[in-house]
Formats: C-alpha cells, sequence, structure tokens
C-alpha cells in the first residue's frame, strides 16, 4: 500500500492507470445498475473522468 501511495505522489503511471482504471469500471458498474437513479446519472461523468484521467496519465514516467 505504501508503494502505491508513493508512486501516486511521485506521478509515476501504474498506480495512476489503476485508479483511472478503477473510476472507468466503477462508471460502467454504475451504468449498468438498476436501483438508484443518481447512480445512474452520474455514470457518464466518472467513466469520462476515468478515460480523460488514463490518457493523461499514460505520458507519465514509468
Amino acid at each position: 500500500m505504501s508503494n502505491f501511495l508513493t508512486g501516486l505522489l511521485r506521478l509515476r503511471r501504474g498506480p495512476w492507470e489503476n485508479l483511472a482504471t478503477v473510476l472507468i469500471a466503477l462508471g460502467v458498474v454504475m451504468l449498468m445498475q438498476p436501483f438508484a437513479l443518481w447512480l445512474y446519472t452520474y455514470s457518464f461523468i466518472v467513466t469520462l473522468i476515468g478515460t480523460v484521467m488514463f490518457i493523461i496519465t499514460s505520458h507519465f514516467p514509468e
């Protein structure tokens, strides 16, 4: 866990790409769930933030 946090603080590609991937997956799950309308409402924004974050962090150093 400390390696993950250190990688986030030092702007390394691996941890930030993992975080972006989790956001994309969370957005897709929010889109597919039938229970809460507010989750469905914000699913596109969460997926979009994760996608843009993934594109930006792919330019970070290893």
